[in-house]
């Protein structure tokens, strides 16, 4: 970490981009190509562009320890925005231009807000007419719109604030470590959002703990994908860019390209994100001969034995943690069996993966959910690092990470620096020994200041000693590696009394190439139940393969019309009842409970779009169950 740039005298954030335009001067520091004109800015550009975004609020009268809202997504204009108003001696509210209209005027009014900084023309019209009853003293459009006299609100767009600015005196703001950066609004999956307080102490400690995890060189290419404004993302780019690395930004419809093309050494994501390149490389290699897939999968067979024992060989194995030396031995002399095909499938399969995504990679950095074993397993076959992460948008957010000298596969690492792991009995708050399953609790700098005007809600979840209720549910390796179960409000509970954890089980089921996405059911039922969204592409070739001429229908055919199709056959349904069985079967730690009994099938994908995923894409439990609850009801009958 050496090489690392040392912001350990800092107090606030915004002192960052000054130190970072003096020793990155003319690297740039965020390229958007996809945007009309194409954005690039560099280290020099970007504090100037800071300052002049800050001294432009403060012409318009805006005063330290204000909040503004800052609606809007991912462009190099929404960290300048960021920046700015904390440069500026405020605080902001952040949240996604595309959010429901509701919940952004529930943001505006609920945090006080004074000012707001907005996408577009067309993000402002959502907010009419209601925002012209809230404090907002002024509006600023992240677009070059021109404004218009629609509203008597004050409002200027981007270039007019920073021409503003340019012919302004900044003014210091004096912010200290314990003063508020950003409210961060929960979208969680129940409930009205909470204001999450984020000071610029919670901040600058991810700045100054992530190189823990990756050390960057000035001008290493990252992509990036997830929304700036969520926490993750947000600490995350905060520490890479503060080490001279250049940004550059994506989405999902070019980011393969973007790969290709940009050669990024860093991407941040969430496992949904590896998954679909996963399926993507599946995908190509169903596509080649028969004598061709036999060979991949002969390579790729082999590849997983010699991973395996080396992980058991390497003590870093979650399966084998208590494993004897002599099983140690074992497994190296096996692993230095499988090496050689290991090594020829290397370069003639996984290098021409790695070229077609990238050929730079150093890590993905991977947070916001567990990877599946199966997905975890062909990253290190292909030779990839995948390094995941664990914390909440309360913990600012990183609390334990996975690094390329203990990337212990299946854990979420080990602490930060500075950082508690406790592992309570989720009913008596009793510590519980390494090994043994319970709560997670954190304490540390990370650790929110609280939830905005909540205090009844803050101390539900920190304690007197401050230690933070995750939520989550795990237990800690006795190398301090925690490793994560589920979600405490996740847990089925079966008629038998048996708890049983999903999230273990829909990562097993999807190592199915016949399974895209699966959530499981059975609440209060004697099994478990699935609703499974299949992946056509792949039922379409085994049928054809197996010669059963079955037809099935598109993604926007009825649930009645899908119940009465071939996805409802014998063929079908047994060939999904066998996945099923041997994947959950063959999942480490199975039990009978663990069967799923009964199932269901939906065409319509779990998606952002139809507000049954988070931004962070994991599925919202509460309201697939809803959406679906007579299907649900059906299957249980």
């Amino acid at each position: 970490m050496s090489s690392l740039v040392d912001y350990s005298a800092i107090q606030s954030l915004p002192e960052v981009w000054a130190i970072a335009a003096q020793r990155f001067t003319n690297i740039v520091a965020l390229h958007d190509p996809h945007s009309k004109p194409e954005t690039i800015l560099t280290y020099s550009q970007l504090c100037q562009n800071i300052q002049h975004f800050a001294s432009g609020l403060q012409a318009l009268g805006i005063q330290t320890k204000s909040t503004v809202a800052l609606i809007a997504d991912n462009s190099p204009r929404w960290l300048v925005a960021d920046q700015g108003i904390m440069m500026a001696g405020c605080s902001n509210a952040v949240r996604s231009s595309q959010a429901e209209r509701s919940e952004l005027l529930y943001i505006l009014k609920d945090s006080d807000s004074v000012a707001l900084v907005v996408e577009d023309q067309k993000t402002l019209k959502k907010l009419f007419p209601e925002i012209q009853n809230l404090p907002i003293q002024f509006i600023i459009l992240l677009s070059e719109e021109e404004t218009t006299n629609e509203t008597p609100i004050k409002t200027i767009n981007f270039q007019q604030l920073l021409n503003l600015g340019s012919t302004s005196t900044l003014q210091p703001s004096h912010l200290s470590e314990k003063d508020l950066a950003t409210l961060i609004y929960t979208s969680g999956t129940t409930g009205q959002p909470k204001g999450v307080m984020l000071s610029h102490s919670n901040l600058l400690h991810q700045i100054k703990t992530i190189g823990v995890i990756v050390q960057p060189e000035p001008g290493d290419h990252v992509l990036s994908i997830l929304p700036s404004w969520h926490s993750y993302e947000r600490s995350c780019e905060y520490f890479l860019i503060s080490q001279g690395c250049t940004q550059f930004y994506t989405n999902i419809r070019y980011f393969k390209n973007d790969l290709t093309q940009y050669k990024p050494r860093y991407m941040v994501g969430v496992p949904r994100i590896w998954e679909s390149l996963y399926e993507g490389v599946q995908k190509q290699f169903r596509e080649q001969s028969e004598s061709k897939q036999k060979l991949v999968n002969f390579f790729l067979k082999n590849s997983e034995r010699y991973v395996i024992n080396k992980r058991i060989a390497d003590n870093l194995s979650l399966d084998h943690l208590h494993a004897s030396p002599s099983e140690r031995i074992i497994a190296r002399l096996k692993s230095l069996v499988y090496a050689p095909i290991h090594f020829l499938g290397d370069r003639l399969v996984y290098n021409k993966i790695r070229q077609a995504i990238g050929g730079n990679l150093k890590a993905f950095i991977s947070g916001g959910g567990s990877l599946a074993r199966h997905i975890e397993t062909f990253y290190e076959i292909i030779n990839i690092p995948v390094l995941v992460g664990y914390g909440l948008t309360e913990t600012s957010p990183v609390t334990n990470a996975r690094t390329l000298d203990r990337n212990l596969r299946g854990s979420s690492g080990q602490p930060f620096p500075y950082t508690e792991i406790r592992i309570v009995h989720p009913e008596t708050r009793q510590p519980l020994p390494n090994g043994e399953k319970g709560l997670v609790l954190i304490r540390g700098p990370q650790i929110m200041q609280g939830y905005y005007k909540k205090p009844e809600a803050t101390t539900k979840v920190i304690d007197a000693d401050g230690w933070f209720d995750s939520g989550d549910l795990g237990w800690v390796t006795p190398m301090n590696d925690l490793v994560l179960t589920g979600r405490a409000k996740d847990t089925i509970v079966l008629s038998n009394g048996e708890n049983i954890e999903p999230q273990p089980i829909e990562d097993a089921c999807v190592r199915s190439p016949y399974i895209d996405q699966i959530m499981l059911v059975g609440q209060d039922e004697k099994a478990l139940g699935a609703l499974i969204v299949p992946n056509l592409e792949a039922l379409k070739k085994w049928s054809q393969d197996g010669q059963f001429n079955l037809s099935f229908p598109d993604y926007h055919t009825s649930r009645t019309e899908i119940e009465k199709s071939d996805l409802y056959s014998k063929p079908v349904q047994d060939l999904f009842k066998q996945e099923l069985n041997r994947e959950v079967r063959n999942r480490p730690g199975y039990r009978a409970d663990d069967q799923i009994k009964v199932f269901r099938i939906i065409l319509e994908p779990f998606s952002q779009e139809n507000g049954t995923m988070t931004q962070t894409l994991k599925i919202k439990r509460p309201v697939v169950t809803q959406q679906y609850q007579d299907l649900i009801n059906g299957m249980f009958e």
